[in-house]
């Protein structure tokens, strides 16, 4: 069970972390910035990878443990178990955050920018959890992962992915961060992009890097 609480508190920490300083940004009028909320999802996630990475291999994404499974590095049977556990945890994270803040409308939920179409947020979504997938693939090795190369290799493209593609649409790549605060907060707006696009994303991750090495 060791791994599944790992799973529980690692993904706990990176929503209540990276959602935390979203709401605390929207409250505040801005006194975190866009730059310091991408750099707070960067280091909560390397951080968290450094803590975890050994015990369940730090998958904290629905979408990740999808991709670990397809490509063979993974027990199937263990998916629906850490999908549970991510879910226990972002949820956790979501409620402790409505009740801090709950002058917070969104809660850290990820909607597409005023006037970008849900249809492009999808396709941006699609390959921004490609790109992660593809480092993750490369540098993990699915069920555990020692050293510190996964950690700065994962937390470095979240942070720049959330950097360029944040105003666009939150840079979620993750259904379980999407799902938690949207049902809590009740912003359930073009939900469905961000339950789909990253499974399609890590699948096709999976598949390519399939050309290119075993």
């Amino acid at each position: 069970m060791k791994k599944f609480y790992s799973e529980i508190i690692g993904t706990f920490a990176m929503v209540f972390c990276g959602c935390g300083a979203m709401s605390i940004d929207e409250i505040t009028g801005g006194s975190i910035t866009h730059v310091g909320v991408a750099i707070t999802w960067g280091l909560i996630v390397m951080s968290m990878i450094y803590a975890f990475g050994e015990i369940s291999g730090a998958h904290f994404n629905p979408a990740v443990t999808f991709g670990f499974a397809y490509a063979k590095k993974f027990p199937w049977k263990d998916v629906p178990k850490y999908i549970i556990a991510q879910a226990i945890g972002a949820f956790l994270a979501c409620l402790i955050l409505w009740f801090l803040f709950p002058q917070s409308e969104t809660l850290g939920s990820t909607l597409p920018a005023v006037g970008f179409e849900p249809y492009r947020a999808f396709v941006l979504e699609l390959f921004l959890t490609f790109f992660l997938m593809v480092v993750i693939i490369n540098v993990s090795t699915g069920s555990k992962e020692i050293g510190t190369m996964a950690a700065i290799a994962v937390g470095s493209v979240i942070l720049l992915e959330a950097m360029f593609a944040g105003p666009m649409t939150k840079a979620s790549m993750n259904p379980i961060r999407s799902l938690a605060p949207a049902l809590v907060s009740g912003n359930l707006q073009h939900l469905w992009l961000y339950l789909t696009a990253p499974f399609i994303g890590s699948f096709l991750a999976v598949a390519s890097c399939s050309l290119v090495r075993k």
